[in-house]
């Protein structure tokens, strides 16, 4: 009887040591699974930051070699950035831009550029179009973003196009009156700058102008409102 129960004292040791081995075995497998996954997942950061490293030290170097532009801060603001212009000239040329936007996307494109040509009865060949948009591609996604749309005005203005310029056609085709300088002739573009900041004060005054004239709306909306209440009360009277 004794020997029967050392029997079974030691068949249920044997069993728990079998039991405690192969949870240490599923343990250690467990830990040897997440170190691999450690390692794996750390060998992928590595990569992605050296592929990410790698993409910035090429931009940087096509930069230094004149084949890619900074990237520009998103916000751009006309008005400061083009000082020479009025802001009724930045205005008339966001009209005509966005007029020539037909895809309403925030750019002109090559068949935009074209059409655009054609109504100023000064059409241009296909490579013509890619010379014009190529003056003034910064980022050279070849297209015209409203910017790179003003630059063509500035470079006519500071009289930096060529004569026989797409992009020079269009300038004097336009409606719009940007002969601070080079389209109209005058050679010293030092002088334009000149008279560019001595507008300063047009500049300040053009903005009170359209303060004064929402004021202006304002105050006849606000009579129109009262003029009607009164005329609603009188027929309910």
């Amino acid at each position: 009887m004794a020997s029967q129960e050392l029997a079974q004292k030691l068949q249920r040791r044997l069993q728990l040591e079998e039991s405690g081995a192969a949870a240490e075995g599923e343990a250690e497998a467990v830990k040897g699974t997440a170190a691999a996954g450690e390692v794996e997942e750390r060998s992928c950061l590595t990569a992605s930051a050296g592929a990410e490293l790698s993409a910035k030290l090429c931009r940087r170097q096509d930069i230094n070699e004149g084949a890619a532009q900074p990237r520009r801060a998103a916000v751009f603001n006309p008005y400061t950035e083009f000082k020479e212009f009025t802001r009724r000239q930045i205005k008339d040329m966001e009209r005509m831009f966005r007029l020539y936007d037909s895809g309403r996307d925030g750019y002109i494109d090559l068949m935009e550029l074209k059409l655009m040509m054609e109504k100023l009865g000064a059409p241009q060949t296909h490579l013509g179009l890619k010379n014009m948009i190529k003056e003034v591609d910064e980022d050279f996604d070849g297209k015209l973003s409203f910017r790179e749309f003003l630059l063509i005005f500035h470079k006519a203005a500071a009289g930096e196009l060529e004569e026989d310029s797409g992009l020079l056609t269009l300038a004097k085709l336009s409606e719009i009156d940007v002969s601070i300088e080079g389209v109209k002739g005058a050679k010293n573009f030092f002088e334009a700058k000149a008279q560019a900041l001595s507008s300063a004060s047009k500049f300040e005054a053009e903005i009170r102008a359209e303060q004064d004239e929402r004021k202006r709306e304002e105050e006849e909306r606000k009579h129109r409102r009262a003029a009607f209440r009164e005329l609603k009360s009188a027929f309910t009277q």
